[in-house]
């Protein structure tokens, strides 16, 4: 049995603890049904996980969002974990010099060690990630570079692993890190099944953006921009060309470009890009199509064209990205 470990402190945000906790609880209800004992990781049968939280002293903490939890155990009891978990929130801001020191000392006996959303800035604090590659909440990590130069922060992934340090984006991406860990513990379909019973996709890749793109650009000011981008999305096998878009708007081809660039935040023909390889990914995870159809659907003028994009965005091909994140088929 893994023992999985969640630190709990005053102003920790609630759903950086209680998202992971409830995927190793679905691991435990998944382990215990017959029909898939025999699919686990060999060993006795029985939980996969034992889940702990604990809070300096054991007392209880307040939320955030004003919610109260009462910790298991003191830290200064627990045993070594398995899987050490360190929220974030509010408390994090500034950390509590005991807390600092009870991970200084304990956190690096952990086989592995995971922060989600700033409880990443906790194990900076401890010198636990120093001249790693790490994320956080994309609100935080212009911060957290700053604060810490020996670190390397990644504003784009929703997790990121480096050796046994794994490091989660704000909030719910926590949930797709513990979904993440399940599965390399006890397979995809142990993932699987969690994921259909707590809905939620299984699983963004490490890879995929904090935002999509429609979260990350800037929604324009003007109507007809605002159309045009609608367009763009509902449309990413059209003709999306400059010229084309621009009459879109009623507005000549540079006035649109400059518009655009200036509301949008980015040029349109690099807003165009990330648009069709977004879909072209949400295809290839929920659809049984081909490269060919989707490079045909997603407005790529051939499958290369959709490879190269692939390969230089996430650094794989199309065909092993759906290997590695397209959900097996159930009847």
């Amino acid at each position: 049995m893994r023992t999985v470990l969640i630190v709990l402190f005053d102003r920790v945000q609630s759903l950086d603890v209680t998202g992971p906790l409830e995927v190793f609880a679905g691991a435990n209800h998944w382990q215990s049904r017959p029909d898939h004992r025999q699919a686990s990781t060999p060993g006795p049968d029985g939980p996969a996980y034992r889940i702990r939280t604990a809070s300096l002293g054991g007392g209880p903490v307040r939320t955030t969002s004003g919610l109260r939890l009462v910790p298991d155990e003191d830290l200064a009891d627990t045993i070594e974990p398995d899987l050490l978990i360190v929220p974030g929130g509010e408390g994090t801001r500034q950390a509590d010099p005991d807390l600092v020191a009870w991970l200084r000392a304990h956190a690096p006996r952990a086989r592995r060690l995971v922060s989600v959303c700033t409880g990443a800035f906790l194990l900076a604090e401890a010198g636990l990630l120093d001249r790693r590659r790490i994320t956080t909440h994309w609100a935080y990590c212009a911060t957290l570079a700053a604060r810490f130069p020996q670190i390397t922060v990644d504003p784009e992934p929703i997790f990121v692993r480096d050796g046994k340090v794994i490091t989660s984006a704000g909030v719910t991406a926590g949930i797709d890190l513990a979904l993440a860990l399940v599965e390399d513990d006890l397979g995809r379909e142990a993932a699987l099944d969690i994921a259909r019973h707590l809905v939620v996709f299984l699983r963004r890749p490490a890879n995929q953006a904090q935002f999509s793109t429609q979260l990350a650009a800037q929604l324009a000011d003007r109507e007809p921009l605002r159309e045009v981008q609608r367009w763009i999305a509902d449309h990413p096998a059209a003709d999306l060309s400059v010229e084309t878009l621009a009459s879109k708007a009623s507005l000549s081809p540079r006035q649109f470009a400059r518009a655009f660039a200036a509301e949008v935040g980015m040029p349109p023909g690099r807003y165009v890009d990330r648009v069709r390889l977004e879909t072209a990914r949400r295809r290839m995870e929920d659809t049984a199509d081909g490269v060919a159809e989707t490079a045909r659907l997603c407005g790529y003028g051939t499958p290369e064209a959709m490879r190269r994009a692939f390969i230089r965005t996430l650094g794989i091909s199309p065909a092993e990205y759906r290997r590695r994140f397209r959900p097996s088929v159930h009847p």
